[in-house]
Order: C-alpha cells, then sequence, then structure tokens
C-alpha cells in the first residue's frame, strides 16, 4: 500500500467486512460469557462424554504472562520428537480454531463445528460458560483426534479454573503479576496461591517466577501438596540476542552443559519462556525427553502470533504484540530498546477499561514519536476503556491524538508513521482486529 492508492486499499478491507468470524457463535449460540468459578460443570461435562480428557497424557501452564508462548513452544518440541500433539491455548485473535490445535494444525471449521454436535446439549444442561464448553470441546476434539500428549494453557487464575480438570505429567506457572484484578485480586501473594491451584501431588512444578517471596509462597504450597518446586536455569542477560525476527540465547543446563537455542519468537521474555521448556523437559517423564537436536529444532518451529511480532507490509514495518498489563508492557518496551526500529515510531493503542492503563502506557509513550488511541471493534461493551481518560493524562507524555474509530486510525497511524514503524497493542482485541483487517490474521492461507 502506498499513499492515497494504500489508504484506498485498506478502506477497502474494512469495508469487506473483516471482522465477520461467525464460528463462535455457531459453536455455542446460547451459552453465557464471564466468569463462573469452579470445576464441578466442566468435570460433569466431561463424565457425561466418557472423560475424553483421561485417554491422553497432559502437560498443563499457567501463570500471568508468556503461558501462551510456553505452551506452543512445548508442544512444537513434543511434535518434532513424533508425538500427536494437542495444544489448547487462549484467547484467540481472530478465529475460535486458533485455540484447538492437533498435530500443529488448528481444526477444520467443518471438524470443529462437527465435534460440537457430538457434544448435543452437553454444554446446556450442564450450565457451561462459553470457556468452559470451550474446554470440554478441546479436551474432548484431543480423544477424537488420537492425541498422545496435549499441552494445555490455563485460561484464569489456576485454582478454579477449567482447565484444572487434567491430571498432568508436569505443571509449570511462568509467573505471577498483577492483572484481571477484579477476579484475581490486588494482592501478589493470593493471585499466587490461586495460580498454584493446579500442583497436583507427586507432579513437578517449574517455574521462572524470580521474586524471593513469591518463591517461598511456591515452594509451601507445593511442599503442603507434596510437590517440588523447580526454578529454571535462566540465561544471563549478556548471553542473549534480540532481533526482529528471532531470540538467541545461550543457557547452561544439567542434562545438555552449554547450548544454544533460538526461538522466532522476539524478545528477551521470550529467551525466558524458551528456557523454562528447557527446565520442563529435563524434568519430565523418560519417555518425553527429547534429543538436544529436537529440542532445539522444536523450539526453533514454534508459532505464537501477536507477541512482539514484527512484519514488513507494503515496505513498512508493523509491530503488533497485545501487552494488556504492566508486567507485559515493560517486556515490550525492553524489546523496543532492543532494537533499532525505523522512525518515527507510531502507537496505535487500545486497552480496556478494567486495565491499569495509566501505568502500562506512561513509560510506552516516552518512547514513541506519537501515539493515536483507539476502540477495538471487537472489545466487549461493558470492558471498553475511554480513550479521552487517557488523553487527559498522558498529553504532556508524547504527541496523543484520539481517533475512536479502528479503522480510521489503523489508516492514520500508518500515514503518520510514512517510512518508520506502527506498533499495534494494549489488548488482545486491538491486536487481533488490526491482524485481520492487514490480512496477517493467523490462520490466512490455511484450510477452513
Amino acid at each position: 500500500m502506498d499513499g492515497i492508492a494504500g489508504a484506498q486499499e485498506l478502506q477497502a478491507r474494512l469495508d469487506g467486512g473483516f471482522f465477520l468470524d461467525d464460528l463462535t457463535d455457531r459453536l455455542f449460540p446460547s451459552l453465557a460469557s464471564g466468569v463462573r468459578w469452579g470445576l464441578e460443570r466442566t468435570e460433569k461435562a466431561l463424565k457425561s462424554l466418557g472423560d475424553p480428557h483421561r485417554s491422553y497424557r497432559t502437560i498443563h501452564v499457567g501463570g500471568t504472562n508468556g503461558k501462551g508462548s510456553v505452551t506452543s513452544t512445548l508442544a512444537a518440541v513434543l511434535e518434532t520428537a513424533g508425538f500427536r500433539t494437542g495444544c489448547y491455548t487462549s484467547p484467540h485473535l481472530c478465529s475460535f480454531r486458533e485455540r484447538i490445535r492437533v498435530a500443529g494444525n488448528p481444526l477444520t471449521q467443518d471438524r470443529a463445528l462437527g465435534l460440537a454436535e457430538e457434544l448435543m446439549n452437553v454444554p446446556e444442561i450442564c450450565g457451561l460458560t462459553f470457556f468452559e464448553a470451550a474446554t470440554v470441546l478441546g479436551l474432548y476434539a484431543f480423544e477424537r483426534e488420537d492425541v498422545e500428549v496435549a499441552v494445555i494453557e490455563v485460561g484464569l487464575g489456576g485454582r478454579l479454573d477449567a482447565t484444572n480438570v487434567i491430571s498432568p505429567e508436569i505443571t509449570a506457572i511462568t509467573n505471577v503479576a498483577l492483572d484481571h484484578s477484579d477476579y484475581l485480586g490486588n494482592s501478589l501473594i493470593g493471585i499466587a496461591r490461586e495460580k498454584l491451584g493446579i500442583v497436583k501431588p507427586g507432579i513437578p512444578l517449574v517455574t521462572t517466577e524470580s521474586d524471593k517471596g513469591l518463591l517461598e509462597i511456591f515452594r509451601e504450597v507445593t511442599r503442603d501438596v507434596g510437590s517440588l518446586c523447580l526454578k529454571a536455569t535462566e540465561p544471563a542477560p549478556d548471553r542473549i540476542g534480540v532481533s526482529p525476527d528471532r531470540t538467541r540465547f545461550t543457557l547452561e543446563t544439567n542434562a545438555w552443559g552449554q547450548i544454544e537455542i533460538e526461538t522466532p519468537l522476539v524478545g528477551r521474555h521470550q529467551a525466558t519462556n524458551a528456557a523454562l521448556v528447557v527446565e520442563m523437559f529435563q524434568h519430565m517423564p523418560e519417555d518425553l525427553r527429547p534429543e538436544l537436536e529436537t529440542l532445539r529444532a522444536g523450539i526453533a518451529t514454534v508459532e505464537h502470533h501477536g507477541r512482539n511480532q514484527i512484519e514488513v507490509i507494503d515496505g513498512r514495518v508493523w509491530f503488533f504484540d497485545v501487552a494488556h498489563n504492566v508486567a507485559g508492557m515493560d517486556s515490550l518496551i525492553d524489546t523496543i530498546d532492543s532494537l533499532d526500529l525505523p522512525r518515527p515510531l507510531v502507537a496505535l493503542v487500545a486497552v480496556l477499561g478494567d486495565k491499569d492503563w495509566s501505568s502500562m502506557l506512561s513509560p510506552l509513550f516516552s518512547r514513541m514519536d506519537s501515539a493515536l488511541l483507539t476502540q477495538p471493534p471487537s472489545a466487549p461493551l461493558d470492558r471498553r476503556w475511554k480513550p479521552e481518560n487517557a488523553f487527559q493524562t498522558l498529553e504532556k507524555i508524547a504527541q496523543l491524538r484520539i481517533e475512536e474509530d479502528f479503522e480510521q486510525a489503523l489508516i492514520q497511524a500508518r500515514s503518520d508513521a510514512g517510512q518508520g514503524t506502527v506498533l499495534v497493542t494494549g489488548s488482545v482485541h486491538t491486536v487481533g482486529s488490526a491482524l485481520k483487517i492487514l490480512k496477517r490474521e493467523p490462520l490466512r492461507g490455511e484450510s477452513c
């Protein structure tokens, strides 16, 4: 896209209805959204289906940030090692199909709908929420697709999350930070204890949490449960190299000595996430442990979109990241500081209203040449933020403008950046909407 022609093409994409993805409504048309704590509904639904989640082995991954990257990386390694692997993550960016992958591929739309029909009226009878039904569908799909091992990402919290019905081979909690305070509270210790609810007796827990106080909570809980807490070895900062398309690092391991790892996921925090994966494989049952070259090859093939995703589109640099809390934004800023991105740097930002946007955006805007505050079209109406509040609070930090219409904001950001870089961030809704408009959605080119 270039000049006026580029703007016209982008506008045509917007007018073409690129936000339409009715698969979610077709799968579970009558279920409630939102959060309802407890495992009993999910357990009841699974029991009525013959407990499909007992037919294959599982790995459970929780934490505040990075758990999706860790889940996807674990699945990539297991697939490279020859296991028929399932991968369940949430939320999705553009299509529900992103959540449930088998052998590295999403379910086709027809297959997802067919499996949902096989559930019959179980979700309604058991009173499942949308997330609970999605989890049941994923666990059921893995049985029907003859999965050998599935890697499952926690949705929210841990103890009462619908995914906590599995009996995993190993468990991970990436870290603990403030997020979803309306559900989990404002206490890091309280949040940690909720996340630690996925720990099972005799099943090792691996973490990259670095706060000494929180680590003591980890050790206390695992000791009480009858498990073992293992702190992953992380690469030294001077052993990490970050470029726009990959992250390389050197890591000391007990199993393989000093090893070189490369991940296509970008950022120092992705070196930490990959190091957690390496540590986990060292403590898995022996038949799940890969050879070193298989481990390295698997990590090098992982895909997890919308996380420090840098693409050149029609000669311009676009940077997409779903950072939606303070810790996530800190990681994004560290990546920005590590890269020599073309200037000017223009941020297109939309945050959900229940987030600490002031703490998130103040340090980000100090790195930007300008920013546009907007509203993602897919954001729930009851969670939308008010860009004017952010404008009034943060206008002295950077050159800010408000463009509530997301489509026009995207066109304007591209124009403002010129030959520089457009950063799209603030929420999954923001990044997903932009990727869809720009035809960079994760499943583009894959069969429906």
